[in-house]
């Protein structure tokens, strides 16, 4: 049951910043969303037996028509996509010759190295990437083992060595750091390069030059409110993306071969980093296919949820969804700053469910963020319980609101207990509960019928008819409020002096405006099923559907 290694997971996980889709649809074309049966390098003096579905990297192809050409060739072999060189050339033949093989066109970003993407494809596609009990190394240190190569990088320059991301947090450093100045304990202690010392570095051009180019950069000392000793730096690069930094706590200039082992170390950086960065992507995404794939039911329920380690106990259903922003309230948000955000909500969910039991499970599907949380038998108060907790822990900052399906006991059950929980959280997000958060179906379970059949209205187009029909027209025309009245009255149970009140109109306006509905309905305002359908039409014709 691992996760299908396709094109479109490929593109999820190194897209932002090695390849770029040119040509090609992996959601739509079949071939180009199936797995991909492995990686291949191309040589045109000796062409390989393709494995079913390869990814093929075009080495040295960048003339048009030879990429051309080669897409044809490669599709009669049924691969799945060609890497070349970016940029690729905007010509029709090339365009035309990708939609007729079928076979997807990537563009490796300038300054990005073929072994570095053929290494980062190799460790996603590999069987048994997610958990091996055996980790690849990269430049003979183990994968993503930061302080291992810290180690090794200070063994080269001799002096202590940090690894820092973009905004100078401390990734890893190496031993010896008692050999450097206050600053850099400092920073160790704190894992994170202290303030002042970044705005000194920032004022100084430092960050400018380091970010400009490849090569190291040499760092003065600056008195006691600077380094004492000086720093050598470079920046770590993945093709145009900055990924962080490195440096080093030296006692003077460097000479012409440590400098070269400190470029040559930042490539080997920059692959440990994306390596961690993809490696995480594909647990992540691992973990939201198995959970996916336990609430859908069917033949794979059972064997995910074993995955999960939770197929011998009962289960609740957690769904949390965003709020639209009070500052956003069409919830029109930029694409990357809600996926960002809603990714944030799973992790921080999955780390409090985690810390209230360890086989507990979440994952972003979609929109939603679910949680698997075993609980009692037949007794769903924890999961409500944990949602609020969770709730009340991140704030308003982050708004929020969870459905809660029942407990299920069996594989069966879960995707019954989805679909409660998914009806609950619909409901809440209408923001129509009086501030309710955490809900179970049982709670809200007429606001629920009323958004189902909301939906049938809608989908039949259907529009209030009759007496609610001719009153919504009236006040159009004659611009009245007979609507309103008839919707107070009917709030207030037919008591005239409280929907008055309500309307913050004298009584006896109210029930000559009463009786104007009456006539100009015409609505009988004794006969309870009358009463029932206009209070159903108004309902229905000031609900969302979503």
């Amino acid at each position: 049951m691992r996760p299908q290694a396709s094109l479109g997971r490929v593109l999820d996980d190194l897209g932002a910043t090695l390849l770029e889709l040119v040509h090609g649809d992996p959601d739509l074309h079949p071939r180009q969303a199936a797995a991909i049966g492995g990686v291949v390098i191309h040589d045109p003096l000796d062409e390989p037996v393709l494995p079913q579905h390869a990814l093929v990297l075009g080495v040295g192809v960048g003339d048009a028509a030879e990429t051309a050409r080669l897409l044809r060739m490669l599709g009669r072999q049924e691969a799945v996509a060609l890497v070349v060189r970016a940029p690729v050339p905007a010509d029709p033949d090339l365009a035309a010759a990708a939609a007729e093989s079928g076979v997807a066109l990537l563009g490796l970003t300038r300054g990005a190295s073929w072994a570095q993407l053929a290494a980062l494809l190799r460790s996603l596609l590999a069987e048994g990437d997610v958990g091996d009990a055996e980790p690849q190394t990269l430049g003979g240190v183990p994968a993503g083992d930061l302080f291992a190569l810290a180690n090794a990088i200070a063994a080269l320059l001799d002096a202590p060595v940090t690894i820092e991301d973009r905004s100078s947090r401390v990734l890893a450093y190496s031993g010896r750091q008692d050999e450097a100045d206050r600053s850099r304990i400092e920073t160790i202690l704190g894992r994170q390069v202290p303030e002042r010392y970044s705005r000194q570095l920032t004022d100084r051009g430092i960050f400018r030059d380091l970010y400009r180019s490849d090569q190291p950069v040499y760092v003065e000392p600056g008195g006691d409110d600077f380094f004492l000793l000086p720093r050598v730096a470079v920046a770590v690069r993945a093709g145009d993306e900055i990924l962080g930094s490195i440096w080093a706590a030296v006692q003077g200039p460097p000479n012409l071969d440590r400098m070269q082992a400190l470029r040559d170390a930042a490539r080997v950086v920059a692959l440990h980093m994306l390596r961690i960065r993809a490696g995480a992507d594909v647990e992540r995404r691992l973990r939201t296919d198995l959970l996916s794939t336990a609430l859908e039911g069917g033949p794979g329920a059972l064997d995910a949820l074993t995955r999960l380690g939770l197929a011998d106990r009962p289960v609740a259903v957690l769904g949390l969804a965003l709020l639209p922003r009070p500052d956003d309230p069409s919830g029109v948000t930029a694409d990357a700053g809600l996926a960002t955000e809603r990714q944030r909500l799973a992790d921080a969910l999955a780390m409090h469910i985690g810390a209230v039991h360890p086989r507990s499970a979440a994952a972003l599907v979609g929109d939603v963020v679910y949680g698997l949380v075993p609980v009692a038998r037949g007794r769903a108060d924890g999961a409500v319980r944990i949602a609020t907790d969770f709730l009340d822990r991140v704030g308003e900052r982050t708004p929020a609101v969870a459905g809660i399906g029942p407990v299920a006991q069996d594989v069966a059950g879960l995707a019954a207990a989805r679909a409660e929980a998914d009806r609950a959280l619909r409901v809440l997000r209408t923001g129509n509960t009086a501030g309710r958060r955490v809900a179970r179906l049982a709670d809200v379970h007429v606001e629920a019928l009323l958004l189902d059949l909301a939906d049938v209205v809608s989908a039949r187009g259907d529009r209030p008819s009759g007496a609610v029909a001719n009153l919504l027209a009236y006040d159009a025309k004659h611009n009245t409020n007979l609507v309103d009245t008839l919707r107070a009255w009917l709030d207030a149970f037919g008591d005239a002096v409280a929907a008055a009140a309500a309307m913050y109109v004298h009584p006896n306006t109210f029930r000559y405006r009463l009786r104007r509905v009456a006539e100009v309905g015409p609505l009988d305002l004794h006969d309870p099923d009358a009463r029932f359908a206009a209070m159903l039409e108004l309902r229905l014709a000031a609900r969302p559907t979503e």
